[in-house]
């Protein structure tokens, strides 16, 4: 009985052994089953945060870069051109200029102009729009033979925004000058602000002028074109050194200094004759005159007393002592 009851008692324990390692090994199965189900989700999350920080890029990339436009179309250029064109007709070659520019929506600022034959020269100051100052450039220079060239850009794109916040701020400060005019009950308050509005509306007023010159600028660019006939001098761009070109220079001073002398004598020469002959005729007449009068001699002087006749007295001898 004893035996039997310590075989039983073995197999049950065997039986409860077995029962927890297969629980232990169903608990670890589970675990495991846990850990991969999460590792399995683990790189979708990854995946899924990545496909959304790719997806926000291009909206971080164009959101920081759609607050500052930064098209050379949205800034403010002045541009500014110099040519110098050889033609055959002067005269001609201004009035197709002047066509060309009306017909581009510019103007003509100035002209000037010499017709010489020997010297022929027209010098035209062309306002036209920013958008068409190329192709202004290319009309002009077809012309005739283009001898000269030169372009200039100025940026002024910070400054206009500059006076743009300007502006905003000095007419803010306008409005709350005026409104501090309409409530002042003193005659001390109402002079004193009366003269801050005054002041605040002249720097407004001053700020817009400027801004005013900058749409301008802006807006319309210059061209400055000399046409020059086939005989006139080309122009020196270059100033030339050396001993030759200072023997030139001095040469070239030295003919205007005689020049200048020539032209104050020219000038004086007239008053010399009118003034300087009769004076001359004068002179000379006193002149004769005091030569033909004989100058008076010196008078003699009268004796003191009668002049004794006969030799003169001889004086007497000295005796010894």
């Amino acid at each position: 009985m004893r035996i039997r009851d310590s075989h039983r008692r073995g197999r049950a324990l065997a039986a409860a052994g077995l029962l927890v390692v297969l629980g232990a090994g169903a608990c670890s199965a589970g675990d495991s089953g846990g850990d991969n189900a999460s590792s399995a989700e683990q790189p979708q999350a990854v995946a899924g945060g990545a496909a959304d920080r790719d997806q926000a890029a291009p909206e971080k990339a164009q959101s920081g870069t759609g607050g500052a436009d930064l098209r050379v179309d949205q800034r403010a250029i002045i541009y500014t051109g110099t040519l110098q064109v050889r033609v055959d007709d002067v005269e001609r070659a201004a009035r197709e200029a002047s066509t060309a520019v009306t017909a581009a929506g510019g103007f003509v600022g100035g002209d000037q102009r010499n017709s010489d034959s020997a010297d022929a020269r027209a010098e035209l100051i062309l306002r036209v729009p920013a958008e068409r100052f190329t192709t202004v450039l290319e009309a002009l220079a077809r012309l005739g033979k283009q001898e000269r060239r030169e372009v200039r850009t100025e940026d002024v794109t910070e400054e206009t925004v500059d006076l743009d916040a300007r502006i905003a701020t000095q007419r803010a400060r306008v409005d709350s000058a005026r409104r501090l005019l309409a409530r002042a009950t003193s005659i001390n308050d109402l002079v004193t602000l009366e003269n801050e509005v005054g002041r605040r509306e002249a720097d407004l007023a001053s700020l817009e002028a400027k801004k005013r010159r900058l749409a301008d600028l802006t807006a319309l660019s210059t061209v400055t074109v000399t046409f020059v006939g086939p005989e006139a001098a080309a122009a020196e761009d270059e100033t030339e050194l050396g001993f030759l070109a200072g023997l030139r220079g001095g040469w070239t001073a030295f003919l205007g200094a005689l020049r200048v002398g020539l032209t104050v004598l020219g000038a004086v020469l007239p008053f010399a004759l009118a003034i300087g002959v009769p004076v001359a005729l004068v002179l000379i007449l006193a002149r004769r005159r005091g030569r033909r009068t004989p100058p008076a001699g010196p008078a003699l002087p009268e004796p003191a007393g009668p002049v004794p006749s006969g030799p003169p007295p001889v004086p007497a001898a000295r005796s010894g002592p």
